[in-house]
């Protein structure tokens, strides 16, 4: 999986260019007969320039198709700017059968880029904007759950390139690491997240998970452990440890019913140690996982009984 983190995605690359008053009336004018072209005057000096161009680039990409954009240069095509008016930048236009429809002047969040690109796809009897990263994390989800995690991967990398603080994918790609065994590259994912996202649901879970990995790892044979626990079923040390060994195998609801007996035999052993270890298992399974569900439900009649 090492390769997989440097690759990147070049989709929506056709979808985006840079123009100029020649070349204006064919890439614009003749381009916006068929779906709207946003266009986007800008300038190497202007500040606000260079923080509205990508956000622009991202939300069009998204949009997969339904808009383009055309990125005019004003210094190098002022004849241009003062045919059509620009009188401050950055200033959007966006043009449909061969007029401007809508417009604004000077950056805006990337909320109401999205909206202003909603509204020129609507107006202009296009569908609702796809969010393009919502799908990819989907995607890359999908990939994981059905155990391609060499997909999954992939994907989460991609995400990354266009998005590389996206919580949702580092945690995704953290998460693929741990699953390939790969324990410090994970943790090497995890470091790039802002401080922000530290209590971000798949990130705190990623985190549980290398726990566990690495306390499998010191968990010993799970033969030997049985054994050990068939001998002294009130051995929970062995009990622990023996979860922690199944549970790396990824027999995990015969983990679960390990420290679900521990519990039932002396819940307070090790400053609850058993239950706390089921409930690292939970927050890695997910709230709605079948097994979670069933797991807290079990505990909370060994707990309230």
């Amino acid at each position: 999986m090492e390769a997989i983190i440097g690759e990147g995605a070049a989709g929506g690359a056709d979808l985006v260019k840079d123009s100029d008053q020649k070349r204006f009336a064919k890439d614009v004018i003749d381009a916006s007969r068929t779906r709207p072209v946003i266009v986007d005057f800008w300038a190497p000096w202007c500040g606000p320039c260079k923080t509205l161009g990508p956000m622009i680039e991202k939300v069009v990409k998204a949009a997969k198709g339904a808009v383009e954009l055309v990125k005019i240069n004003i210094d190098e095509n002022q004849m241009l700017a003062q045919q059509l008016r620009v009188q401050s930048i950055p200033a959007v236009y966006a043009f449909f059968q061969g007029r401007p429809v809508d417009g604004f002047v000077g950056a805006l969040p990337e909320g109401q880029i999205k909206q202003f690109v909603e509204r020129v796809v609507q107006a202009t009897g296009g569908g609702a904007v796809v969010d393009e990263m919502a799908e990819l994390l989907e995607h890359a989800k999908a990939a994981f759950d059905a155990n391609d995690v060499a997909l999954a991967a992939r994907v989460y990398a991609e995400i990354l390139q266009q998005e590389p603080g996206s919580a949702d994918a580092i945690a995704g790609m953290a998460k693929c690491f741990v699953a390939a065994g790969e324990i410090d590259k994970a943790k090497g994912v995890l470091a790039a997240a802002a401080p922000e996202a530290a209590k971000h649901a798949g990130i705190v879970a990623v985190k549980a998970a290398i726990e566990l990995a690495e306390k499998a790892e010191k968990a010993g044979p799970v033969d030997d452990l049985l054994a050990k626990v068939a001998a002294n079923p009130k051995d929970h040390q062995s009990r622990l440890d023996l979860s922690n060994a199944l549970w790396a195998r990824n027999d995990r609801e015969a983990a679960i019913d390990q420290l679900l007996q521990s519990t039932k035999l002396d819940r307070k052993w090790n400053e609850e140690a058993a239950r706390q270890q089921l409930l690292k298992f939970f927050e890695v399974l997910g709230f709605k996982d079948p097994l979670a569900v069933d797991g807290r439900k079990r505990l909370s009649n060994i707990l309230f009984s």
